[in-house]
Protein backbone atom coordinates (compact mmCIF):
# COMPACT_ATOMS: atom_id res chain seq x y z
CA UNK A 1 0.00 0.00 0.00
CA UNK A 2 1.47 3.47 -1.50
CA UNK A 3 1.76 6.18 1.78
CA UNK A 4 -0.13 8.93 1.76
CA UNK A 5 3.26 11.60 0.92
CA UNK A 6 3.88 9.02 -2.23
CA UNK A 7 0.32 9.37 -3.18
CA UNK A 8 0.15 13.23 -2.91
CA UNK A 9 3.60 14.42 -4.05
CA UNK A 10 3.89 15.91 -7.45
CA UNK A 11 5.69 14.34 -10.30
CA UNK A 12 8.48 15.99 -11.92
CA UNK A 13 6.26 17.37 -14.80
CA UNK A 14 3.37 18.61 -12.49
CA UNK A 15 6.21 20.08 -10.07
CA UNK A 16 7.22 22.06 -13.16
CA UNK A 17 3.76 22.94 -14.40
CA UNK A 18 2.77 23.99 -10.59
CA UNK A 19 5.77 26.50 -10.32
CA UNK A 20 5.25 28.01 -14.02
CA UNK A 21 1.26 28.75 -12.30
CA UNK A 22 2.75 30.71 -9.47
CA UNK A 23 3.17 34.57 -8.92
CA UNK A 24 4.35 35.18 -5.63
CA UNK A 25 7.30 33.12 -3.38
CA UNK A 26 7.48 33.00 0.57
CA UNK A 27 10.68 33.48 1.24
CA UNK A 28 12.40 32.44 5.06
CA UNK A 29 15.77 33.49 5.93
CA UNK A 30 17.51 33.20 9.50
CA UNK A 31 17.57 35.86 11.78
CA UNK A 32 20.54 37.04 13.71
CA UNK A 33 18.79 35.27 16.87
CA UNK A 34 17.61 32.61 14.68
CA UNK A 35 14.08 33.31 14.37
CA UNK A 36 12.57 33.43 10.73
CA UNK A 37 12.50 36.29 8.68
CA UNK A 38 9.39 35.87 5.84
CA UNK A 39 8.83 38.00 3.38
CA UNK A 40 6.97 37.73 -0.34
CA UNK A 41 8.81 38.40 -3.51
CA UNK A 42 8.09 37.71 -7.42
CA UNK A 43 10.70 35.54 -8.92
CA UNK A 44 11.56 33.21 -12.07
CA UNK A 45 13.14 30.22 -12.62
CA UNK A 46 16.34 30.54 -14.22
CA UNK A 47 18.60 27.43 -15.19
CA UNK A 48 16.41 25.47 -13.67
CA UNK A 49 16.82 27.18 -9.98
CA UNK A 50 14.49 29.57 -8.50
CA UNK A 51 15.60 33.00 -8.32
CA UNK A 52 14.79 36.68 -7.32
CA UNK A 53 16.30 40.00 -6.35
CA UNK A 54 15.79 42.77 -3.78
CA UNK A 55 17.47 45.41 -2.03
CA UNK A 56 20.96 44.56 -0.61
CA UNK A 57 20.17 46.51 2.27
CA UNK A 58 17.48 44.41 2.60
CA UNK A 59 17.02 42.12 6.06
CA UNK A 60 16.66 38.83 3.96
CA UNK A 61 20.22 39.96 2.14
CA UNK A 62 22.03 40.36 5.48
CA UNK A 63 20.47 37.15 7.04
CA UNK A 64 21.49 35.55 3.69
CA UNK A 65 24.92 36.95 4.13
CA UNK A 66 25.50 35.99 7.76
CA UNK A 67 23.59 32.24 6.88
CA UNK A 68 23.19 30.95 3.61
CA UNK A 69 20.12 28.28 4.27
CA UNK A 70 17.07 29.82 2.85
CA UNK A 71 13.48 28.09 2.66
CA UNK A 72 10.71 29.09 -0.08
CA UNK A 73 7.21 27.95 -0.58
CA UNK A 74 4.20 28.57 -3.06
CA UNK A 75 0.96 27.21 -2.51
CA UNK A 76 -2.41 27.39 -3.60
CA UNK A 77 -5.75 26.07 -2.48
CA UNK A 78 -8.63 26.79 -0.19
CA UNK A 79 -9.90 24.21 0.91
CA UNK A 80 -8.01 21.23 2.48
CA UNK A 81 -8.54 18.67 -0.40
CA UNK A 82 -7.71 21.21 -3.11
CA UNK A 83 -4.29 22.12 -1.27
CA UNK A 84 -1.32 22.00 -3.45
CA UNK A 85 2.03 23.33 -2.37
CA UNK A 86 5.88 22.80 -3.12
CA UNK A 87 8.72 23.55 -0.52
CA UNK A 88 12.08 24.03 -1.18
CA UNK A 89 15.28 24.15 0.95
CA UNK A 90 18.64 25.22 0.03
CA UNK A 91 21.34 27.64 0.07
CA UNK A 92 21.25 31.07 -1.45
CA UNK A 93 23.75 31.95 -3.97
CA UNK A 94 23.75 35.41 -3.77
CA UNK A 95 24.92 38.23 -6.70
CA UNK A 96 25.91 41.45 -6.48
CA UNK A 97 27.70 42.14 -9.94
CA UNK A 98 25.30 44.72 -11.80
CA UNK A 99 25.42 42.44 -14.86
CA UNK A 100 24.02 39.58 -12.92
CA UNK A 101 21.60 41.51 -11.02
CA UNK A 102 20.47 42.98 -14.50
CA UNK A 103 20.28 39.02 -15.56
CA UNK A 104 17.70 38.12 -12.77
CA UNK A 105 15.93 41.10 -12.42
CA UNK A 106 15.08 40.73 -15.83
CA UNK A 107 13.88 37.65 -15.40
CA UNK A 108 11.86 38.23 -13.20
CA UNK A 109 10.27 41.42 -14.09
CA UNK A 110 9.55 39.53 -17.68
CA UNK A 111 7.91 36.73 -16.11
CA UNK A 112 5.65 38.51 -13.81
CA UNK A 113 4.83 41.55 -16.62
CA UNK A 114 4.23 39.52 -20.17
CA UNK A 115 2.60 42.72 -21.59
CA UNK A 116 5.51 45.33 -21.16
CA UNK A 117 7.67 46.11 -23.92
CA UNK A 118 10.86 43.99 -23.09
CA UNK A 119 13.61 47.01 -23.99
CA UNK A 120 11.57 48.97 -20.89
CA UNK A 121 11.92 45.83 -18.75
CA UNK A 122 15.83 45.94 -19.50
CA UNK A 123 16.27 49.81 -19.11
CA UNK A 124 14.40 49.18 -15.55
CA UNK A 125 16.23 46.36 -14.36
CA UNK A 126 19.51 47.63 -15.37
CA UNK A 127 18.57 50.63 -12.79
CA UNK A 128 17.03 48.10 -10.34
CA UNK A 129 20.59 46.58 -10.75
CA UNK A 130 22.63 49.32 -9.16
CA UNK A 131 20.99 49.10 -5.72
CA UNK A 132 20.01 45.15 -5.42
CA UNK A 133 21.25 41.82 -5.09
CA UNK A 134 20.20 39.02 -6.91
CA UNK A 135 19.13 35.27 -5.08
CA UNK A 136 19.70 32.34 -6.61
CA UNK A 137 18.10 29.41 -4.66
CA UNK A 138 20.24 26.17 -5.01
CA UNK A 139 17.82 23.32 -3.83
CA UNK A 140 19.42 20.92 -1.74
CA UNK A 141 15.39 19.11 -0.51
CA UNK A 142 12.22 19.50 -2.43
CA UNK A 143 9.18 18.69 -1.03
CA UNK A 144 5.50 18.74 -3.16
CA UNK A 145 1.85 18.15 -2.21
CA UNK A 146 -1.19 17.94 -3.99
CA UNK A 147 -4.26 17.45 -2.00
CA UNK A 148 -6.30 16.80 -5.27
CA UNK A 149 -4.61 13.23 -5.60
CA UNK A 150 -6.81 12.06 -2.60
CA UNK A 151 -10.21 12.08 -4.68
CA UNK A 152 -11.70 13.62 -1.32
CA UNK A 153 -10.46 11.02 0.87
CA UNK A 154 -7.88 11.29 3.88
Amino acid sequence: MAKRRDKIRLTPEELEAFIDEQKSLQVATLNRDGTPHLSTLWFAVVDGDIVFETYTKSQKIKNLERDGRIAVLMEDGLEYEELRGVAINGRAELHTDPEAVHRYALAVMARNNPAVDPEMLSKAAESMAQKRTAVVVKAEKTLSWDHTKLGGTY
